[in-house]
């Protein structure tokens, strides 16, 4: 599955890559409005959950071309450390750091998040369009759990409707996709050791931002 999802968005890094760029056209915009709004939201409401950002760290898992790590980056994170398993967007996500004078406070790491392991603790852990690919989504997300010190933050996207339809007609014959019901995500999170659970419905995705109940403990 994994070796599949890699391949489809190494295939597709430059076009995902200008979801958050500055290609202006009629029909890129058409694009953005009609499919990709909830990527531009989730990305904003994200960058603002994660204030205070001074001096914090961020892991970004499937950081894609690193828009996330970027913005972070540039607003005063201590470190942001993106994983992927695309070699491509890795590669897009190096460029943009250095285009951004960023790269000195940037890691990114060509591996799969099931395997690879991580041996910090982040203050902020970011889960965007991840969830949508991955067969056990129990084990990603206490894994991305087990490294986060504040808040972690996922996207899931929804089940129904027009766009679900025409999402799963398009990744029909690229990659597995998984959809996600309110309920469905709710019970993921059932039992886990939260301070506190918000689950918002952004466009096609829920966002979900777990706070962790032990923060002081990582206080100095």
């Amino acid at each position: 599955m994994a070796q599949s999802v890699a391949a489809f968005f190494d295939s597709y890094s430059g076009n995902f890559n200008a979801i958050y760029g500055n290609q202006n056209t009629l029909l890129n915009h058409l694009i953005n409005t009609l499919f990709r709004q909830s990527i531009r939201l989730r990305f904003c409401k994200t960058v603002e959950g994660c204030e205070p950002i001074q001096g914090r760290t961020i892991l970004d898992v499937g950081c894609g071309p690193g828009q996330y790590a970027v913005t972070l980056a540039q607003k005063g994170a201590k470190k942001v450390c993106g994983i992927d398993f695309a070699e491509r967007m890795i590669g897009l996500a190096i460029e943009n750091a250095e285009r951004a004078g960023v790269s000195n406070r940037c890691q990114f790491i060509t591996a799969d998040f099931y395997d690879y392991p991580i041996q910090d603790h982040f203050d902020y852990v970011i889960v965007m369009g991840f969830m949508d690919y991955a067969r056990d989504p129990s084990r990603v997300i206490k894994k991305a759990l087990s490294v986060t010190r504040r808040k972690a933050f996922f996207s899931f996207p929804v089940g129904g409707g027009a766009l679900a339809w025409q999402r799963k007609l398009r990744y029909k014959n690229k990659c597995q996709l998984f959809l996600y019901t309110a309920e469905q995500v709710k019970s993921l999170f059932a039992g886990l050791n939260h301070q506190k659970l918000e689950v918002e419905k952004i466009s096609r995705d829920f966002l979900v931002l777990f706070h962790m109940r032990e923060v002081d403990k990582f206080d100095s």
